[in-house]
């Protein structure tokens, strides 16, 4: 059933995986939308809810490779691109830098995968964080979409009510990592940070 069910719903997998592909590569908000969308279609039995989750997964992490992998080889040229842009893209790129400073691998949960590029953060760390970035973000946001939904319309089944709870859970788990990471990183003396590796450099 449940094959039979993809067989038929293919392309608008397709649109999702495009859609957060694109985002996670550096195209603003549509990768959310279309994750919350297919969610609400999940819960409307439209789509499979495991299935949303990991083609998001998937597609967040080959769309944020593919924006390092563009930041990595032509970030600093596309930054420096004269036009009326070019201060926008010097002001973005200086805060992303700012914020690897403060937050270190954490950036990556804050900042665009083409700016983790451009500031040379070791590849094989990136494709990990991003990765977790990717499943966070797609559990708290499909899960809680679907949950919203599924109550909204009437539904109060323990199911429901618990894929809710997982989603909003995931997304406080991770504002809370991303919270106490950062107060540890603050909290350090200046010369002890001074004394780490650089990160993203």
């Amino acid at each position: 059933m449940v094959t039979a069910g993809l067989a038929s719903t293919w392309w608008q997998y397709l649109l999702l995986f495009l859609a957060v592909a694109a985002s996670w590569a550096g195209v603003p908000a549509i990768g959310t939308a279309a994750l919350g969308a297919a969610a609400v279609a999940a819960s409307q039995e439209k789509l499979d809810l495991a299935a949303v989750i990991v083609v998001a997964v998937v597609a967040g992490e080959l769309g944020g490779l593919g924006g390092y992998a563009i930041g990595r080889r032509w970030g600093r040229r596309l930054v420096e691109l004269p036009g009326r842009h070019q201060a926008r893209r010097e002001k973005m790129l200086a805060r992303g830098q700012s914020v690897y400073a403060r937050w270190g691998w954490l950036a990556v949960f804050v900042t665009p995968a083409i700016v983790s590029g451009t500031a040379k953060m070791p590849p094989y760390r990136f494709a990990v964080f991003n990765l977790l970035d990717s499943l966070g973000w797609a559990v708290s946001v499909a899960a809680s979409a679907y949950g919203v939904s599924r109550l909204a319309t009437g539904h109060h089944t323990w199911h429901d009510i618990a894929v809710l709870v997982i989603g909003l859970g995931a997304a406080v788990l991770v504002s809370v990592v991303a919270v106490r990471r950062h107060r540890r990183r603050t909290a350090r003396p200046p010369a002890a940070t001074a004394a780490g590796p650089p990160v993203a450099r």
